[in-house]
């Protein structure tokens, strides 16, 4: 039987784990699946060299991850909810590393993009159910500091993708970089059995019309963004896609409305705090991922730097994460998730205006430090105040599917932000050249700061987001406090 307090803590029938070792079992996965994020980008001009991948199949080799994830994350969090949240997880992690070995052993692109997809389909399980998990498994007390160390973890997820990238390309061949997800796996599905509960949630029937129409839908418009400097905005080809993945996710809305058991529940975003936090994601992974796919890449072609030296140039920017955002996870009870959210985007937002005035070929890389490190700290300030925000007032039932949207919208802005900043970048007559690459870099980053300027103003409707359980009277009530902690939902100021 499920019951609200199933989905909350573990069963009383297993030995609670102890807190490292929960947070190793479910942050490790997690890293994987994030680093598979960036891991590509310093690839991307050896793949174009290697496959003769056109720029518009460099953006599949992102964005086949991201669309799949995007796409089934929701489905993958209702059937953990119906089966057991760990057996689905351990389902994504073995689904994640078959698929990390196929893209190692692709031979042209079609078959990355396709080992690329497969990829994305376990992160989708593996992504939400891991905060799910931990969340359930951590006594409330050490709540936010475990979330904040996830949100490090994830972090540093961010920060060393490109470098891991970097350096296993240079010192071996970009193979390598799905091949060191094999044994990461396979230790990830032992440490998952070992130590996580199989907690369950409401055991609803699967939502596949809703699964449907969002996954094409969201296909169509960036399949449409992505073709439509080569085909024209005004072609049949392009038109027909946006118009048709518009209408499918316009009724994917209409659908979610009325089903009994739907795959998005439209009443989670009757709360502000879920509602801002969510849109503020978007925007964040919208400008920042896009502009990171933009300037990674300018480092090795207009500045002929190796993929390690890049990764080495910007890890000022995906360093620094890892330092701030376990701090931000664990001062936003006493700061507020608003401060911190606001102070990121806009933080972030200034560095890529600040970033847009040097991409020239002739710019030293020492103008490149400060901006890389403001955005880096905004970045940092962003991951665990999210994550707290966007359940800090959901009922443990639903926690699975707010953290499931969560990284549906987020993955979404990713595709998106990619898709959108090569338009531009293509548009402007950009080329992967070094003497074209800055004319459609500038622009394109532009669109990035600018979306990431204005979640900055949306995160401002926020609410506060600071603690206010008062301390306990007395010895005897902060013990009873502690004893009773798991049986209480989290309390956050709105």
């Amino acid at each position: 039987m499920s019951t609200t307090l199933d989905a909350a803590v573990p069963l009383r029938t297993r030995r609670p784990s102890p807190l490292w070792l929960v947070l190793i079992a479910t942050a490790l996965p997690m890293f994987m699946a994030t680093l598979d994020n960036l891991v590509m980008t310093n690839a991307l001009p050896v793949l174009h060299s290697e496959f003769g991948a056109s720029v518009e199949e460099l953006q599949w080799f992102m964005n086949a991850y991201t669309l799949a994830f995007a796409s089934t994350i929701l489905m993958a969090v209702a059937l953990g909810d119906r089966f057991g949240r760990r057996t689905l997880f351990v389902i994504g992690i073995v689904v994640f590393t078959l698929s990390s070995a196929l893209a190692a052993l692709a031979t042209d692109p079609t078959q990355l993009i396709a080992a690329r997809a497969a990829q994305g389909f376990g992160a989708a399980a593996i992504m939400p159910l891991s905060l799910t998990l931990l969340a359930g498994a951590v006594p409330l007390a050490r709540r936010p500091l475990a979330i904040g160390i996830w949100g490090g973890v994830a972090g540093l997820g961010v920060a060393t993708g490109p470098l891991i990238g970097g350096a296993v390309i240079e010192g071996w061949a970009w193979q390598a970089i799905f091949w060191i997800n094999v044994p990461v796996g396979v230790v990830s599905i032992a440490l998952a059995l070992a130590a996580l509960p199989n907690s369950f949630g409401a055991r609803l029937r699967a939502d596949v019309v809703g699964l449907v129409l969002s996954g094409v839908g969201l296909l169509g418009v960036v399949y449409g963004i992505v073709r439509g400097n080569d085909a024209g905005w005004s072609s049949v080809e392009v038109l027909g896609s946006l118009i048709a993945g518009g209408a499918l996710l316009l009724a994917f809305v209409a659908w979610e409305s009325r089903t009994s058991a739907p795959l998005l529940p439209l009443r989670l975003f009757r709360d502000r705090s879920f509602t801002v936090a969510n849109l503020a994601g978007f925007g964040f992974s919208f400008g920042a991922f896009g502009s990171i796919f933009i300037l990674i890449q300018f480092l090795q072609v207009v500045q002929g730097a190796s993929p390690l030296d890049a990764a080495v140039q910007t890890s000022p920017w995906t360093l620094a994460p890892m330092i701030v955002a376990p701090l931000a996870g664990v001062f936003a009870g006493r700061l507020g998730t608003r401060t911190l959210i606001v102070a990121g985007l806009l933080a972030l937002s200034g560095a890529l205006f600040w970033l847009t005035q040097l991409l020239e070929p002739g710019t030293e890389y020492s103008a490149f430090i400060a901006p890389f490190i403001i955005a880096g700290i905004g970045m940092g300030l962003v991951f665990a105040p999210s994550a707290t925000a966007v359940l800090a007032t959901m009922a443990p039932d639903d926690h699975a599917k707010a953290s499931g949207t969560n990284s549906m919208l987020r993955e979404v802005g990713v595709a998106l932000g990619i898709a959108v900043s090569t338009a531009v970048f293509t548009g402007a007559g950009g080329a992967l050249t070094p003497t074209e690459y800055g004319v459609g870099a500038q622009p394109a980053v532009v669109v990035g700061a600018a979306v990431l300027l204005v979640s900055g103003l949306i995160a401002m409707l926020l609410p506060a987001g600071r603690a206010t359980a008062p301390a306990p009277a007395s010895a005897d009530a902060a013990v009873e406090s502690i004893v009773d902690e798991e049986e209480r939902e989290p309390e956050l100021a709105r």
